[in-house]
């Protein structure tokens, strides 16, 4: 049976708390109210969203109803996470806990490892946004077992690195390489001493072999993947530039840069952020080639958490802009009668899942996350 949850206003009280605090007539404090007032505006519209999403919610599984998937499941235990901290709420904390403990072995998967390493990256970052919550290590040596077996996947013999998207050594992709840089950075900035120079190690290598890969085109978009017809001479495949591509790389460098403290990664992040916001949008609104099916319909909130994550390391008003924009064309064009949401933010609802939900959902949280 699928779970429906009551709503609960505890974080508006806090927020509203929040927001009276800031007195006075001072430009600053002027811009400060503003900016609480929005955060109270965002963080009432991704609770409706969220308390949507969970209506999805199977407590006997701790996944989401289809067409939702594997991989999907993972975004949305994120956006859980990233709604919790944002917001302060408890709410949802036995959910995660629940599909932590319900859903390691569902799909075929073993501690949530499977065939597929993009999936594995999924699930180990959404671990980790738990454990950033949480503080329970039991998220993070999680992610550490996920990461591991990632890590054996890396292979020198065709394109001269990467890990593989499928097991046995099946395409040399985006997607799954980023997700590992991620993680990898990820852990290092969570573990200490050798074991965070382990992980600090790992993602310099990935990224070194990702930036030379030619999967970064001349438009600075990142392609699907790699042509590996000659396993000594890869390059680029020139298939589609996918939202998510153009995301993952943004908290990807984020963590990099934090464990290196190399603010040059970042300025990278804002050139393919902006090749991304100018080339992949119509009139402000982040679109997507395709919107069918249960994968592309997640990739865009994947993009827009991962934009809000650059903004924070560095604030971008051209960035913060945008997440507005595209979190106030959700909610203004893209909603259904009970605050479900499709996967054209510029509108109409085309259909409604979880998938839709939590992808809309990542840009709710996000125009919360980035008000001053």
């Amino acid at each position: 049976m699928l779970k429906r949850i009551t709503r609960n206003c505890v974080v508006f009280c806090g927020l509203c708390v929040l927001g009276a605090t800031v007195r006075g007539g001072s430009n600053s404090s002027s811009s400060a109210r503003n900016g609480s007032s929005q955060r109270i505006n965002h963080a009432r519209r991704a609770t409706l969203g969220v308390h949507r999403l969970q209506e999805w919610y199977s407590e006997s599984s701790g996944l989401y109803a289809k067409p939702s998937g594997w991989w999907n499941a993972a975004n949305s235990i994120t956006a859980l996470a990233n709604y919790s901290r944002a917001t302060g709420s408890t709410q949802y904390l036995s959910s995660i806990r629940n599909t932590f403990k319900n859903a390691s072995r569902a799909n075929g998967a073993t501690n949530f490892i499977n065939e597929y390493d993009d999936d594995e990256g999924w699930w180990a970052l959404a671990w980790i946004d738990a454990y950033d919550l949480t503080q329970l290590p039991d998220y993070l040596a999680m992610a550490e077992t996920i990461f591991a077996d990632m890590a054996s996947e890396w292979d020198t013999t065709t394109c001269g690195g990467g890990i593989w998207w499928q097991k046995p050594a099946h395409y040399k992709n985006a997607i799954a390489n980023e997700l590992f840089l991620e993680v990898a950075a990820s852990l290092a900035n969570r573990t200490a001493g050798k074991e965070s120079a382990f992980y600090l190690a790992w993602a310099d290598k990935e990224w070194a072999w990702f930036k030379g890969s030619g999967m970064i085109n001349s438009e600075n978009l990142i392609n699907d993947g790699l042509n590996s017809t000659n396993p000594n001479a890869c390059r680029n495949n020139g298939q589609t530039t996918w939202t998510y591509n153009q995301g993952v790389i943004l908290g990807g460098l984020v963590e990099l840069s934090r464990a290196n403290n190399d603010s040059a990664l970042l300025a990278l992040g804002e050139t393919i952020a902006k090749a991304a916001m100018s080339k992949l949008t119509v009139k402000g609104i982040l679109t997507e080639s395709v919107v069918s099916g249960n994968d592309a319909p997640q990739f865009k909130g994947i993009f827009v958490r991962n934009l809000a994550k650059l903004h924070k390391a560095a604030p971008d008003a051209i960035n913060k802009a945008f997440i507005d924009t595209n979190a106030g064309s959700i909610w203004a064009n893209d909603q259904g009668p009970s605050h479900e949401f499709g996967a054209m933010w510029q509108g109409p609802v085309d259909s409604s899942d979880a998938i839709r939900q939590s992808s809309a959902l990542d840009a709710l949280v996000a125009a919360m996350e980035v008000q001053e």
